[in-house]
């Protein structure tokens, strides 16, 4: 790399971090003006598509973008996907009706796939294995501003202007990180024929999507056992046979055999779909369970599970430090521990323990998967070539986004039927003052006498059904720390030079 090129990094880094900011603030964002999208656009019952349509296609294009960018580059698979989202914002902020919104946020997902993809790519491209930490600290350190600045501007711009705000705030920042990227990053990519997967990209994205459409919509669209669920889960499995065979036929297969006979690649990506599964719950469940139980309100609640994002980053930045000195695997089994104890020590707070101590675990949860994720994915990408890097990185944020559509399936079918259970095993003299549907609890506890009995036996329910999560966060957490434990001690490290960059 010349010493241009390395000038350069710092710009080059605010572009990936503002590209980073982009997938992790639209999330946080949106969910802050459902009500005013809702009243304006109607069909409340098909809004949750507007956040799983963006999970499914972000999801299942990241392998294959990943792929793109060891064929073709790494700038142009990102300014394509960037491109793409800053399309899809366009097209969301004009958004008609809710069908328009949800395949406009589709759209978005496209883009965001190519993000997730590349952008870690260029950080393993860039910086050394002893630079890495430091840099992934700084990537993480994202999804915490995003975590806070979202909810700020989504309230503000519903506030004081207009809902169609929260999309089009992406384009000043897209731009800009494009802008970046074009003045100061040039790759030197050899230029040959590739024979491009077309058959297996299509199975992989068919395979992959109906599994985690399966996911979504059990439990919820229709039940676990019915024929709708089981054709569901048989198509997905037929697609993904359909999937894998066509990978072993293809001349540059976007998740070629030598990903899963590596059982160091194995073992990190299992380790990741575990940590996809646990990110859920704090995620999507935390929040309600403070409002709820604490009485906070949607800011407090946000910043309450902004602490996963102090550690997080903090423990990202240091890690470099430990996985020089005692290798990648024992930096991520110290990670898979802390994340155990923090599911535990959740459990082991009493009921309206103070918020702090709730905090404070989020600290230490979000300390574990800084030191669990990020050696994984500098191991992985430090055992092949530049030309195989996108692709080790693709399959590592596929597998936890992978875990995270899985995660939200499960642990959703579990926190609907614990409450579901909880509020028809009610005392009777208190069933006609409950909500019927789970869904107005919250609004239930936000309208009603905080000291009221119904009110009390609410709080206690919905503390027990995520109690009941955190369960199984610890048993996950036990799982994750096995396959750590038993993967190999040490990726084997590529010899050879990063791809330079030309000056």
């Amino acid at each position: 790399m010349s010493a241009t090129a390395i000038a350069h990094r710092p710009w080059i880094l605010t572009a990936l971090m503002l590209f980073m900011m982009l997938a992790a603030m639209d999330v946080t964002i949106v969910s802050t003006a459902v009500p005013q999208i809702v009243a304006e656009l109607g069909d409340f019952s098909l809004f949750t598509w507007v956040f799983s349509i963006y999970l499914l296609t972000q999801t299942v294009t990241i392998p294959v973008y990943g792929k793109l960018a060891d064929l073709y580059g790494r700038k142009p698979i990102l300014i394509t996907g960037a491109s793409i989202f800053l399309i899809g914002s366009v097209a969301c902020a004009w958004a008609w009706d809710m069908p328009s919104l949800i395949v406009f946020r589709g759209l978005q997902g496209l883009g965001a796939g190519a993000i997730m993809a590349t952008v870690n790519t260029l950080a393993g491209d860039l910086y050394s294995l002893e630079e890495r930490g430091k840099v992934q600290g700084y990537l993480s350190s994202v999804w915490g501003i995003a975590a806070i600045s979202g909810p700020l501007l989504g309230g503000t711009f519903v506030e004081y202007v207009t809902w169609h705000w929260i999309f089009l705030v992406n384009l000043p920042i897209g731009v800009l990180a494009i802008g970046l990227l074009v003045a100061f990053l040039h790759e030197d990519v050899l230029k040959k024929r590739h024979h491009i997967d077309y058959l297996g990209s299509m199975a992989i994205l068919a395979g992959v999507g109906s599994l985690i459409f399966a996911l979504m919509q059990g439990g919820t669209a229709w039940a676990w056992s019915s024929n709708a669920s089981l054709i569901a889960f048989s198509v997905a499995a037929l697609l993904l046979a359909f999937a894998l065979w066509t990978q072993t036929r293809a001349k540059e297969p976007i998740m070629p055999g030598w990903l899963w006979r590596n059982p160091a690649l194995v073992g990190a990506n299992l380790a990741m779909i575990g940590m996809g599964f646990i990110i859920m719950v704090p995620t999507a469940y935390l929040p309600t369970f403070t409002q709820a139980v604490y009485g906070l309100n949607a800011i407090s609640a946000g910043l309450v599970l902004a602490a996963i994002s102090i550690g997080w980053p903090s423990a990202s930045t240091l890690s470099a430090k430990l996985y020089l000195r005692i290798g990648y695997r024992n930096t991520a089994l110290i990670g898979s521990v802390l994340i155990l104890l923090a599911t535990l020590g959740f459990l082991a707070l009493p009921y309206q323990a103070s918020i702090w101590l709730i905090a404070l675990d989020q600290v230490l949860l979000g300390a574990g998967f800084g030191l669990l994720s990020t050696p994984l994915l500098v191991g992985a990408q430090a055992s092949v070539g530049w030309q195989q890097r996108g692709v080790v990185t693709g399959a590592n944020m596929f597998s936890r986004f992978l875990g995270q559509s899985l995660g939200i399936a499960v642990f959703g079918t579990l926190f609907n039927g614990n409450l579901a259970h909880l509020l028809a095993q009610a005392p009777a003299h208190l069933k006609a003052s409950l909500p019927k549907e789970i869904d107005e609890v919250v609004i239930s506890l936000q309208q009603s006498d905080q000291v009221a009995e119904a009110s009390r036996y609410l709080r206690h329910s919905v503390f027990d059904a995520v109690y009941g999560l955190y369960i199984g966060l610890a048993v996950m957490a036990i799982l994750v720390l096995i396959i750590v434990a038993i993967s190999p001690r040490q990726f084997n490290q590529h010899q050879s030079e990063p791809k330079p960059l030309r000056t």
